[in-house]
């Protein structure tokens, strides 16, 4: 390929990661595995550098782990991990939002927009991306940088997670609408109402969630 027509780097390394999550996700990197980054180079078609990036990106989440001089190990999605991580995000989004204060109307329409194109989305990776961008965007404004960062942390911790979530359109369809609510409570100055409806559309993906980890462990 021309240099010139090469996607850049990190865009590289972004669709590997994309494609390695979904290939945890769907067992085709089985939990427990080793894998051969030579073997997996060829079949993606990529050059082992790209790959190397997109697998610490990936190490980063929790999705695997690197034993030194050994290799990289598929760490398997539980209903253990599922329970200790997930409900974090219920408790730092909410305060977040409340330091934000309420948000300008030029931010409000911003959200409005974000959020139409999540309802609009189509594509598991489309849909958590908007839904996470509509998320960060929602409390850019909270003072407290570090909370803001242990965000970012436990969003990336739970992404391979929320694939199972977002591949189904009803559950879209579900966070947009949770989104309307809060946006709605926002324009009506009701700071309390908005938190709160926010901590229950984080809490709201746990359950299926947990069914789609427990029909897993029983096929």
């Amino acid at each position: 390929m021309d240099a010139s027509l090469a996607p850049p780097r990190d865009n590289l390394s972004g669709a590997l990661v994309a494609t390695l999550r979904h290939m945890i996700v769907d067992g085709t990197l089985p939990a427990g595995g080793r894998l051969n980054e030579v073997h997996l180079a060829q079949q993606l078609g990529v050059s082992r550098t790209p790959l190397r990036e997109a697998l610490t990106r990936l190490a980063q989440e929790g999705a695997l782990t690197r034993l030194p001089r050994i290799g990289w190990f598929v760490r398997p999605l539980t209903i253990e991990e599922l329970e200790q991580i997930y409900p974090i995000r219920s408790l730092l989004d909410p305060e977040a939002l409340r330091l934000a204060g309420l948000p300008s109307p030029e931010r409000l329409a911003r959200l409005k927009r974000v959020n139409d194109r999540l309802a609009a989305a189509r594509g598991t990776d489309a849909a958590i991306a908007l839904d996470d961008e509509w998320h960060l965007l929602l409390i850019d404004a909270c003072p407290n940088r570090v909370l803001i960062d242990l965000i970012k942390q436990f969003i990336r911790r739970t992404r391979r997670y929320e694939i199972a979530l977002m591949r189904e359109g009803r559950h879209v369809a579900a966070a947009s609408a949770a989104h309307a609510e809060i946006i709605a409570a926002l324009e009506r100055g009701d700071l309390e109402a908005a938190c709160a409806r926010l901590r229950r559309n984080l809490q709201d993906g746990f359950t299926p969630i947990a069914e789609w980890l427990r029909s897993r462990e029983q096929e």
